[in-house]
């Protein structure tokens, strides 16, 4: 019998493709992506590479948050504030802390878009200096917190790209050991000349609209996003008669324990993750309907994570697309945006499309979904690997 699970009550998100979760589902869709050339960074790359930027600019995320014009928080706090209040707004929390609740963020940029612009001013101008405090990975996470109300339990994740699924794991965890009544998880990062120069560096950033799992994929579109999910205890959803949007079922986390910031041929960190969380469902992998994969259009993830899956699941891979596509891969946010997207699939029985695929790969010849398309879906599985060789998989279900 499979597991319950722990229930989702709200969702939140903004990101290239959607300024929350309506215009998101509108462009998944319509299959619209939001990947464009730089605008809102100033840097040498700008005609390098493309990006899932939001083309919205500080001073209008914070007048959307009502916040007071001299409050200066960096573009990590600002997205997740927005993401994090849709998120309570969906869940109808009315006191957020009329239970036992927590908020676990995740971030690998942190502020370091405001770090980059006041560095070099920390010394000559003191009123630069209070900019040096939002520079931390933990600043966003407590910030977003204070918008949201939550004073019980607050921690920060940064495990690279798995870390909002690793946000979203320690939540149910929490619900399930009875130690929360109820957990906002998430994640939320900016693009930033550090991260573009960082996977300049690396060589793997495309000119293109990125194509995962293709044969001739090039790379991947950095992107910028935040999302977050309300996670309630069963006592709270019966006492307050909530509506539940789906379960999260399974999960796990494993390592590749191979390279820095290469996956293994064999994707043995993906596979041990993937296994592990349909197990923790009380899944077979037969069970799975879809597969939301992590498929960052890198010539070494794809193939990673294809051996993976072939691994898991033989000859029969279940209907499988990588999203980042549409917004780009928006690092620590990724696992976040991806959960609200597998739960937005369930909920409206679709698969979404994996955007500019042409050639299968030589090696596992796998094709994924090239269009969106209708589909009874019940279980979606979906995938997050980071650097370090940090694998992370969720399992979501229908109610």
């Amino acid at each position: 019998m499979q597991n319950k699970g722990v229930a989702i009550t709200g969702i939140g998100i903004i990101s290239s493709i959607g300024k929350n979760v309506e215009e998101n589902l509108t462009s998944l869709l319509q299959e619209k992506d939001g990947i464009t050339r730089l605008e809102n960074i100033n840097t040498r790359h700008v005609n390098d590479i493309k990006v899932g930027e939001i083309k919205r600019s500080n001073a209008e995320l914070t007048k959307e948050l009502l916040l007071p014009e001299e409050i200066r928080f960096s573009r990590t706090t600002l997205l997740g504030g927005i993401a994090a209040k849709e998120a309570v707004k969906s869940a109808k929390i009315k006191n957020i802390n009329a239970y036992k609740t927590g908020f676990i963020s995740s971030t690998s940029v942190g502020g370091m878009d405001m770090t980059e612009k006041y560095c070099n001013s920390f010394f000559e101008k003191k009123e630069n200096e209070k900019y040096l405090n939002s520079h931390n990975a933990a600043e966003s996470t407590k910030e977003i917190a204070g918008i949201i109300g939550v004073e019980d339990f607050v921690t920060t994740i940064s495990t690279a790209c798995s870390s909002a699924t690793n946000a979203i794991m320690l939540g149910a965890r929490l619900i399930k050991a009875k130690k929360m009544d109820r957990v906002i998880v998430g994640g939320t990062d900016c693009l930033s000349k550090f991260t573009i120069n960082g996977f300049k560096t690396l060589m793997i950033l495309s000119d293109e609209k990125c194509h995962p799992f293709d044969n001739n994929r090039k790379g991947l579109n950095l992107g910028e996003a935040a999302a977050y999910l309300v996670l309630e205890s069963e006592a709270v959803i019966q006492k307050e008669n909530k509506e539940v949007l789906a379960y999260i079922s399974g999960y796990a986390n494993a390592n590749d324990a191979h390279h820095q910031t290469a996956s293994s041929e064999n994707g043995e960190g993906a596979f041990l993750a993937m296994q592990k969380a349909i197990k923790t469902a009380n899944l077979k992998p037969s069970d799975i309907d879809y597969i939301n994969a992590h498929g960052t259009a890198t010539p070494n993830n794809d193939a990673s994570e294809s051996v993976a899956l072939q691994r898991i699941f033989n000859t029969e891979v279940p209907d499988f697309s990588s999203t980042k596509g549409f917004t780009g891969h928006t690092l620590a946010a990724a696992g976040a945006i991806e959960a609200v997207f597998s739960i937005l699939a369930i909920q409206n029985n679709v698969l979404f499309a994996n955007l500019n695929f042409q050639k299968e790969m030589e090696k596992t010849k796998l094709i994924p979904v090239t269009k969106t398309s209708k589909k009874q879906v019940k279980t979606v599985l979906s995938n997050s690997f980071g650097f370090g060789g940090n694998c992370s998989t969720l399992i979501f279900s229908k109610v």
